[in-house]
């Protein structure tokens, strides 16, 4: 377990790192692991630049998003190849991006749920999702099935305009039997997106389902990321209940979570939305990212950062506090933390998918961080009182804000190193902040 993103003081992390004068009182020790796992629809996402001709011909809507049968995917993937189109192909689904990065940045194990080909051939989606996976995410409990798993055809016109040709082959096809009781609940969180509770009938649902009950029955933080506002707009108060009794910690970006709450305001959203979770993570493009959730007011600690204007005022206050979830809280006091764009933003976006997959990877790192230390050192003061989180929402947010640059840097949204150990000497700073 590497220590989620930079700082000078680390609190006795890694939990190896002895104090030579009680090395010969405990000569050996061997640290505790952790691991989190998650639920995905495995697909794999193939991005190609083609005419208006093209997407005409197949049969598509140019702009939008659109369900296409096995039959159409291998006919659009054969032209797609044989005109040699195809200008990036990636291991896909929002999840399975997360504990990928996870995995980067912790250098520490994830467990993928889902489905996978039973037989893969070299050069099949199938083979391409697992050469696209770190080795550090655990895909042993995948469970096999007859068919290819999903692909996501992602065409960009002349114009920039993107159409989204979607074939689910068997991806929603995982079953309540291949989620592992004990896995689930000696995890440090399990990550779900909204995507699984609208399968249309596939088993998927049912195995999300499976897993929550498993983890709310140990305590083991839900956390949900909300995929798309399309989504969310069709029915807001299924989603608002369904986060209520199942969530605890919400990750969406500002569109999502005005279909959620109905308001507009940033801020206003997120303390609307802590009536619901404990914990929420908003990216919001180029505003920034947001955190919001709860402290007690017996453990509060004030910023030494400027006091930032708002709906709320002054609301980034107690940004130096450590998340806590509502319960364990005596006297809940709600927080909330921006930060502007890393350095502004990448001087060139390569790709916008997947950097709120990317900022919440960082957000479960530091969870899982948590909960390592903890089982490893739990006479450490640190643990006090119980802390949702390692750090503080200010230092979470930086750390976020920092990978969600890393992957809109880059052209795939699975990040292929970890962070450098030290910055460049202008980017030195900002962890000084």
């Amino acid at each position: 377990m590497k220590f989620p993103g930079q700082r000078k003081s680390k609190h006795y992390f890694p939990v190896e790192a002895r104090d030579p004068l009680t090395n010969e009182l405990n000569p050996v020790i061997r640290p505790k692991n952790v691991h989190i796992t998650g639920i995905d629809q495995t697909l794999v996402d193939i991005e190609a630049k083609v005419d208006d001709e093209f997407i005409a011909r197949h049969g598509l809507r140019k702009g939008n998003s659109m369900l296409i049968d096995d039959a159409t995917a291998h006919a659009l993937y054969d032209e797609l190849k044989s005109a040699q189109l195809v200008s990036n192909e990636f291991a896909g689904g929002t999840i399975g991006n997360t504990l990928h990065n996870y995995s980067t940045l912790a250098d520490d194990r994830s467990v993928l749920f889902g489905v996978m080909s039973r037989n893969i051939l070299i050069g099949s989606y199938a083979y391409r999702y697992l050469c696209n996976t770190s080795s550090r995410v655990d895909l042993d409990h995948l469970e096999p099935v007859e068919g290819p798993i999903g692909r996501c055809f992602t065409l960009i016109s002349e114009c920039g305009e993107r159409t989204f040709a979607i074939s689910k082959g068997a991806m929603d096809k995982l079953t309540p039997e291949y989620i592992d009781q004990k896995l689930v609940q000696r995890g440090a969180a399990l990550v779900l997106t909204a995507y699984l509770m609208r399968a249309g009938g596939d088993p998927i649902t049912d195995a999300a389902m499976r897993a929550i009950e498993y983890a709310k029955a140990a305590n083991v933080p839900v956390v949900l990321t909300l995929g798309t506002r399309f989504l969310i707009e069709e029915d807001p108060e299924y989603w608002q209940k369904f986060i209520a009794e199942h969530v605890t910690v919400l990750a969406m970006n500002e569109e999502e979570a005005e279909a959620l709450t109905g308001d507009a305001d940033i801020l206003s959203a997120c303390d609307k939305a802590l009536e619901w979770c404990d914990l929420v993570l908003l990216t919001a493009g180029a505003s920034g990212l947001y955190m919001a959730g709860y402290t007690d007011e017996e453990v509060k600690r004030e910023t030494s950062h400027t006091l930032l204007p708002g709906s709320i005022p002054e609301f980034n206050r107690f940004e130096f506090s450590r998340p806590m979830t509502k319960s364990d809280c005596d006297k809940p006091l709600k927080v909330f933390s921006h930060i502007a764009p890393f350095m502004g933003g990448p001087e060139k976006i390569s790709n916008t998918n997947g950097a709120g997959d990317g900022a919440l990877s960082a957000l479960l790192h530091d969870m899982a961080a948590n909960h390592y230390h903890k089982i490893n050192l739990p006479t450490s003061s640190k643990h006090s009182y119980q802390g949702l989180c390692y750090s503080s929402f200010a230092q979470i947010c930086k750390y976020a804000n920092r990978v969600s640059y890393e992957v809109l840097a880059q052209h795939s949204p699975r990040l292929s190193r970890g962070l450098p150990e030290r910055e460049d000497s202008l980017e030195e700073a900002y962890w000084e902040r």
